[in-house]
Formats: C-alpha cells, structure tokens, sequence
C-alpha cells in the first residue's frame, strides 16, 4: 500500500511545480509586454480624488472671492464698519471648523476641534454612554437547523456488521438575556429537537422535546456590585473600562475640550481685532507724517529750484529722504507682512499684542477667523476702541478664579475623576471570580409537536407533556476561579495607582501654571497702563517740540534736521502710543483669559441646541413622577463631585433659561473697579496735518489738561504731567461705543497713497 502512495505524492508535487518551471524563478514584471512602457508611465502618475457632485456643491465661498486688495490697487476701497461684538457674532455663526491662525486645518486637519466633536463622543458606537448602557440591553437569539443524515455505521450491536442510518433532524433555540447593573445575568430559553431516524429499539420513529428553562447567574465577588458595573461594564480584562461613568466622563472631557476651542476662537478675534485697529491707527498716523514731510520737501525744492538759501542740494536731499522714508512705512502699514501677528500661546496664555502685520494683511485674518472669504467689497473696519481706564484686579479674587474656572483645570478633574473611577475597578480584579448559578426547565416529550391524537397517553406531543409538568429540572451550583498570584491584577492595581498619581500630578502643576499666568497677566496690565500714560506724555512732548521748532526753523534759527528730526519723533511717539492703546486691550483682555471669565465678558454662553416643546413637557412629566433626587457619588466617597458647578453658562432672558433654575446666580467676581483718585487717559488729538475732527464739532479736538494728584503743576515745572479728565466705565460689561476717543476710525478717511 505504502509503495503506491509514495509514487503518487511524487507525481502530484511535480505537478503542482510544472507550470512554473525554471522561468518561476525568474524577475518578469506582468507589464513587460506593453509598447512604449505604458504601465510604467501610469504607474507613476500622481492619482487625485474623483470630483463628485457633493463635493463641488459643499465648496466653499472663497473659492469665488474678488482677487484681495493690494498696493497695486487702482481703486480705492470702500469700507465695512464693524464692531467687536458683531465680529464675534459672525465668527461664531460661521465656526463649524473652531479656526486658529496656526494653520493646523491643513497640516493636521484630524486634530482640529469642530462643533461635531462633543456630539461625536456621546454617539461613539464603541467608548460613548449610550454604547456602554447597551451592554446591559435585553438580548434576543434564537436560531434553527435542519439536517438529513445518510451514513454507514459499524455497530454490530444492532443486527450486526455495518447497518446504513438515515436520520431527520432538526434544531430550534431561542433566548431571551438581559444584563442587570449588579453584574447579575438572567436568561430564558426555549430549545426544540426533533429525530426522526431507522434506529431500531425505538417506541416511534420520530420524536419531539421541547424544554422551557430559566437562569441565573450572580457573581459574589469579582465582577459584582452597582459601582464596579458602572465603571467596567461587562468587561472581564483588567485594565478595560468602559462603563457608562467612564463613559460619560469622556462625554464631559470632550465637552471640556470644546469650551476650550470657543475661548480659544474668541480670544484670536479679540486678538486680531485689536491687531486691525492698530493698524488703522498706525496708517493714519504714516500717512500724516508722509503728508507732512511732502510740504516740506516741496518748499525745500522750491528753494532749491530757485537757488535761494535754505534749498541748498544736502538739504533737498535730506527732505526728498524723508518722504520716501514716510512713503515706505505707509506702504507696509498699508500692505504688512506675513508675519505672525498677536494669536493665542504666542508668549502669553491670551496672546502677546504683536503688530506686524499691517492693514490688509490684519484685515484677511480677521476675516479668516471669521470664516469670511479673504476679501470682499469693502475693508473691515473696527468701530470700537479700547476702553482705556485704571482697572484694579482683586488677586485673591482672581486665584480662586483661575484656579476653579479656568477649562483646562477642569478637563483635568474630569481625568482625575476617571483615573480614580479606574483605580477603583482595578481592585476588583484582586478578588477571586466566585458565581453562584440557578438554572429550572420543564422538559416535553412526544411523537408530536403539537397533533393530539391521543392514542401514545402523555407522551403523545411535546407540547401536551411539556405544560403537564411531568418532568423538571433544577440546578444550584457555584463557580470558582482562582488566577494563581493574581499577577494581571496587581499589574493592573499599580497601573492604576500611576496613572492617578501622575494625573494628580499634572494638575497641581497645571494650577501652579495658571497661576503664574495670572501674575504675569496682571502684571502686564498694569505695566501697559503705566507705559500707555508715558507714551501720551511723550507724545504730547513731542507735539510741542515739533511746533517750537517748526517756527525756530521758519525764523531760520533751527538746521533742518532737527526741524525733520523732529517730525520722526512725532510719528514715532504717536503711533507708540496708540500701540500701547492695543496693548492695554489685548492685556485686559488676558486677565480674563486666564480667570476662565472670557466668554462672559465678551457676551458668550455655551448651550444645547433646542429641542421640541413636547420633548420639554414630557420630561417635566416624568420628572414630576419621580421621587426626590438622591446624590450619588460612584468613584469615591470622599472626592467632591466635580460636575457640580457654580457658574451656569446660561444667560438671563434666552430660551433655554429655565432650565437651570436650580444653579445659583455667579458671585460678584469684583474685577473692574476704578479708584476715584486715577484719571483715565483717552485718545489724544491727532496732528495737525490730519484731516479728523471730533463727532459733532467743526474743529479738531483739543485735551482738557489737569495735573496729577500730589505733583507740582504748576506752568514753571518742566516735569508736570499732563493727563485728561474722562468718566471712568462703572460696569464690567463692555460699552457700546467709548466716551474717551475723539476720532473713531470709522470716520477716518480712506488712506492716501
């Protein structure tokens, strides 16, 4: 036998390797047939997605855009007036994509937060709650099968030798299971079996049974009990937790994330705002330095031009320099460069005031992080100005602000809270898996399923036997498991333990962090007020410096680069100044930044989307039948509750107001106050060259001088300062325009080139 079969492996092998022969070792690329290397040639093509009608239909409107503003221009723009609140408006109307300035939408577009995200977490079919209540879901399988069996078999017990069976069967299940949030298991099942064969010995040819069966199964130990269900779930592995707690601590974290983004958003608008005003500013004060240094190089080159004294060639040079000195910098104000302006991170939590970027370049990212095209009609242009007012800080106020509001120390409780939730799962596993099982069945015997024919007594149908109660069953059992030494366990337990130690960790840094943040916040406030009060000082020096020698030089007693000096001087301290103005914004505006108070102090509230008024009105009724609220606290008994808080997100008069009626109203924070002693200092009189004039008046403004508290002022005193008298702001609450600003931009006239 073994010399036939040898023979026939050898043949089937060299079979099996024919084909291939010796060419199967050889390199022959499947393309090597076609003319001109057509398949190399596309191979090598760059593929790119096919355009569908969805895609072209969700295009975005900037695609279409006017080509965007620039020095070469011919016509002069129009412009776009537009305050602050109405920019944050527009932005979050238009933010499904929560945009940043970094350029992470497109380098890393799976990092970037959108609007979807918290509703993406709650509805993951894998890690969300409602997956996690799943596992505790009834569940209900049944199943049904049918074979027909034709066979020899070798059983001499009946009849002798080999006897051909021929059987009919047929197998029916169902079962009704549900998981209880005790760890508890409950089944019920209903198993049908028929036979039908030619076995001899038989009392009828084909029967029936049918049973009915009930378990139950409760772990004592591991795996048992409310709190570890809600936590692990149904999971059985250490170190795998995705109950519904764990669950809707990961909704909470992601909620967290995305107030984040928002404040993160509205922070680079109030960024980029103050970065557009300030280059308004900044152009109108180029423009009528260039405007003023064009007079001059035009009286000199007269001079020049008719050999007079005074217009001797270095001295028409020195004039001709200085315009196009003024030129040059009214250009970039006018254009900018694209360098990073004033954005979130950039040395300061809130953002550290950088203009760099000029008027149309500050314009397109405002309209950037407004999801507007990158140019429009008209210019942008901002109607508010900064508030400029002593504003005093309570710093105890503004610790325990930060350190219980701020988002990011919030987001890190809601870890901690899910560390310590997983420490307490991991200690279950330390017990032994200990199960106590119950199992009833009712059995049924019979010819018959159902057909009552009543000649074979009980056992004439399954049915009939099954409901008479004639046989049952029960068993009462336990069910050990003893994992030797509990290694995953204890790997798990300590696992655990580092995970919320280093959480810990993380957040006494974290507040450590903040607070540093706030100091340096405070800090820069007052600096850029005391820096912005000097700056008005030197800028009004300046002014006065320019006239005394503007007339020494008309009289012939000054050189004419002192007279060009000090036109320099007096660009260069006004346009300081309004920098300082922008600074002590952007500065007020970072001091809430690291309180966690930005979103209500620019007006924005974070709530659900409205649901029908009978959703509204079912749920007031199923409260109303429930029983007194009882606080539960699943992770630790110790711990605070972390999701309590004390500072509702919804604002007074909205729709959804009565719907946290039960939180308590903010307590005073104490941020703004103003010392009756300070004086504010508003925004000063422009030069004479420019064509403004104060809202109301056929005449440019002029400050209302008053000395400061306890300094000589008298008119003798070189060194009196010189400050103005302005209201000061008794409300937290941003004004809708500003007493302190003789020239809002919005009546400025278009820059001149």
């Amino acid at each position: 036998m073994n010399s036939v079969r040898k023979p026939l492996v050898i043949l089937l092998a060299v079979l099996m390797l024919a084909p291939g022969g010796c060419n199967s070792f050889q390199h022959r690329p499947f393309y090597a047939a076609a003319p001109d290397g057509a398949y190399e040639q596309m191979s090598l093509d760059i593929e790119f997605p096919a355009e569908s009608a969805a895609t072209l239909a969700n295009t975005d409107e900037s695609v279409s855009s006017p080509p965007p503003w620039t020095l070469a221009s011919d016509e002069p723009p129009q412009y776009e007036d537009i305050s602050l609140e109405e920019v944050i408006r527009i932005a979050l109307c238009n933010s499904r994509v929560l945009r940043d300035l970094g350029g992470a939408i497109v380098r890393a577009p799976a990092t970037q937060r959108t609007a979807w995200d918290t509703a993406i977490t709650e509805t993951d079919p894998q890690f969300g709650p409602e997956a996690a209540l799943s596992a505790f879901d009834a569940q209900f399988t049944t199943s049904l099968f049918s074979e027909d069996n034709n066979r020899a078999l070798n059983n001499e017990f009946f009849g002798g030798g080999t006897r051909v069976l021929d059987q009919d069967a047929s197998v029916f299940q169902a079962q009704l299971s549900k998981r209880a949030a005790t760890g508890s298991e409950f089944a019920i099942r209903h198993n049908i079996d028929y036979d039908a064969n030619n076995a001899p010995g038989n009392l009828f040819p084909s029967a029936w049974n049918a049973n009915v069966e009930a378990e139950i199964r409760q772990p004592l130990l591991q795996g048992s009990g409310l709190e570890f269900n809600r936590i692990a779930g149904p999971s059985t592995t250490p170190g795998i937790y995705n109950g519904v707690l764990v669950a809707r601590t990961n909704t909470d974290i992601a909620l967290a994330d995305f107030e984040i983004a928002v404040r993160d958003l509205v922070s680079n608008l109030e960024n980029a705002y103050w970065d557009l005003y300030f280059g308004y500013r900044d152009l109108d004060t180029k423009v009528a330095a260039r405007d003023s240094a064009l007079d001059t190089w035009r009286k000199i080159y007269a001079l020049y031009e008719s050999g007079r004294r005074g217009g001797e060639a270095e001295k028409e040079g020195q004039a001709r320099e200085q315009y196009f000195r003024f030129q040059e910098e009214v250009q970039n104000a006018l254009s900018g460069q694209l360098i990073d302006g004033t954005r979130t991170g950039n040395g300061s939590g809130g953002g550290t005031f950088r203009a760099v970027g000029g008027v149309l370049v500050a314009e397109r990212r405002l309209r950037l992080l407004m999801g507007l095209p990158p140019s429009g009609d008209a210019l942008l242009r901002p109607t508010d100005d900064p508030v400029f007012a002593p504003v005093a800080f309570d710093w105890h106020q503004v610790v325990e602000d930060t350190t219980t509001r701020r988002s990011e120390l919030r987001r890190q409780e809601w870890v901690i809270r899910r560390r310590e939730m997983e420490l307490i799962a991991s200690k279950n596993y330390l017990l032994p898996r200990l199960d106590t099982v119950g199992r009833y069945r009712w059995r049924g015997f019979g010819h018959d399923l159902l057909d009552n024919h009543g000649t074979l007594g009980q056992f004439d149908n399954a049915y009939g036997n099954l409901t008479s109660g004639a046989f049952q069953e029960w068993q009462l059992g336990l069910e050990l498991t003893v994992p030797i030494g509990f290694r995953l366990a204890h790997t798990a337990v300590r696992n655990a333990e580092l995970r919320l130690a280093r959480s810990r960790a993380i957040l006494r840094d974290q507040q450590r962090e903040v607070v540093h943040e706030a100091a340096d916040a405070i800090g820069e406030l007052n600096r850029s007020y005391t820096v912005t009060q000097t700056s008005f000082n030197r800028l009004v020096a300046s002014r006065q410096q320019l006239s005394a020698v503007e007339a020494a030089y008309e009289a012939d007693k000054a050189p004419l680069d002192l007279f060009l000096d000090a036109q320099r001087r007096l660009t260069e301290a006004e346009s300081r100044y309004y920098r300082g103005l922008a600074e002590f914004a952007v500065a007020t505006k970072n001091v809430h930044f690291v309180k966690g108070t930005l979103l209500e102090y620019d007006g924005v509230y974070l709530a659900e989307g409205g649901w029908p008024a009978k959703a509204y009105q079912d749920a007031a009724e199923r409260e109303a039948s429930r029983g007194p609220n009882m606080p539960l606290n699943y992770a630790s008994k110790e711990a605070e509750i972390v999701g309590a808080g004390t500072f509702p997100q919804v604002r007074t008069g909205s729709p959804y107001a009565d719907l946290d009626v039960q939180h308590p109203p903010p307590p005073d924070q104490g941020s703004l106050s103003a010392p009756t002693e300070a004086e504010p200092l508003p925004v000063p009189k422009k030069s004479p060259s420019k064509s403004t004039q104060k809202a109301g008046s056929g005449q440019p403004s002029e400050p209302t001088l008053s000395p400061a508290a306890g300094v000589d002022a008298t008119p003798g005193n070189p060194f009196r300062p010189v400050g103005f008298d302005a209201p000061v702001p008794s409300s937290t609450n941003r004004p809708t325009d500003s007493p302190t600003d003789d020239t809002p931009l919005s009546r400025l006239p278009p820059p001149r080139l």
